[in-house]
């Protein structure tokens, strides 16, 4: 529905339906289709989590990574690549907030090695190539990552805000992912195209 904010929707999801198994993280993530065909999968990328989490937990963080990088290979047919975001490089900055994301970076590796995975990177080091060398040498990545994940709520919300508004990108979502059965949200917001195209979306992940 279109009149209650996306977190009190989990929150129901998360009573009412629950989890699927293997995972204990109901998360959401983001379409974005961008203009610069450069980035991403042919100018498709995944944002998560943009819509639910405030402060995922290391343990959180790498199930919505392992969600995410599942929903891109079913939407896409297309390789995942997943990029831990971060404001630091492979340690060129050393806080608590830089080692939860590589600690759950570490966790999806461990559980997932099917999973092509990096982190902690800046988004430049995950995304563009030359950066990647410089910053990043050697990073299974290689600065072509497909897949993003923020390490909390406010920089996914906003960082997936500046790439709609600034970048001309189409932003569809925020998908509810970790559940039992598929069920979506809308923002109260929300359009006629953007009821259809999460209706859309809802139906493809029967």
């Amino acid at each position: 529905g279109a009149i209650n904010s996306t977190a009190k929707t989990v929150m129901s999801i998360q009573e009412c339906i629950g989890p699927k198994d293997g995972i204990k993280t109901i998360s959401s993530f983001f379409i974005m289709i961008t203009p610069d065909k450069e980035f991403g999968e042919n100018g498709v990328l995944f944002f998560a989590d943009c819509g639910v989490i405030p402060r995922p937990t290391d343990e959180e963080l790498a199930e919505i990574a392992e969600s995410t990088a599942d929903n891109f290979k079913l939407f896409t047919g297309k390789v995942p690549r997943v990029a831990f975001l971060s404001f630091s490089t492979k340690g060129s900055s050393v806080t608590y907030e830089t080692k939860d994301v590589e600690y759950a970076c570490e966790l999806l590796k461990e559980k997932r090695k099917d999973i092509i995975c990096d982190g902690e990177l800046q988004l430049d080091a995950a995304i563009v190539p030359e950066v990647s060398l410089k910053k990043a040498p050697g990073s299974s990545l290689e600065g072509r990552a497909n897949v993003l994940i923020f390490p909390e709520l406010n920089s996914g919300n906003i960082g997936y805000k500046l790439v709609q508004r600034f970048g001309k990108a189409v932003a569809l979502g925020p998908i509810i992912q970790g559940a039992k059965k598929p069920v979506n949200d809308l923002s109260r917001g929300c359009s006629v195209e953007d009821i259809i195209n999460v209706v859309a979306i809802t139906s493809f992940q029967v």
